[in-house]
């Protein structure tokens, strides 16, 4: 039993390590939760994305563009992803008559993220949790924020990868 102990966690281990990052390289789609809006992704690195996002919330009255960056961690697959980071965000009220006085009209700050993605064929769904942290305006110091993506793959990882031509050392000889 002592074996079995050691034997499986080494070999998670090994599986994580030989992973890459996501299964694709560009998703954009849709952003369902306390705000809603649209979602763009891509891949800029082996395990690091970054992502637009473009919300309206009901309940905070304000529409707001987050850029972010990620770095993904897979689990057993390169298509289920834990994944964390952070980035900059900026606000419009809808209503810019109700701001709070004394404070600038239009929020601007921090965003942060930490979720888990999974994809599968040409669909990436994503849960996340996004608290945005406002160092100017807005009509709340942090607003804590929870959505669903669903992106639709428009570049496959792998396909991008066979599609990326190589060296030819051998000049001399045609290339099919």
């Amino acid at each position: 039993m002592p074996k079995v102990r050691i034997l499986l966690p080494a070999l998670m281990l090994l599986l994580h390590v030989g992973l890459s990052g996501q299964s694709y390289d560009v998703a954009a789609g849709i952003r369902l939760g306390t705000d809603w809006g649209v979602t763009g992704k891509m891949r800029f690195a082996q395990k690091a994305t970054a992502e637009l996002i473009i919300q309206s919330g009901i309940k905070n009255k304000e529409t707001m563009i987050s850029a972010l960056a990620m770095q993904h961690n897979p689990i057993l697959t390169r298509r289920l992803n834990v994944f964390f980071g952070g980035g900059l965000h900026k606000g419009w009220l809808n209503n810019p008559d109700e701001a709070v006085v004394g404070t600038p009209k239009d929020p601007f700050g921090l965003s942060l993220i930490g979720g888990i993605e999974f994809s599968i064929g040409r669909m990436n769904l994503t849960w996340d949790y996004k608290p945005a942290i406002n160092l100017i305006g807005g009509r709340k110091t942090i607003y804590h924020q929870s959505g669903i993506s669903l992106r639709y793959v428009f570049i496959k990882r792998a396909k991008l990868l066979n599609d990326r031509k190589k060296f030819n050392w051998k000049f001399w000889q045609k290339n099919d």
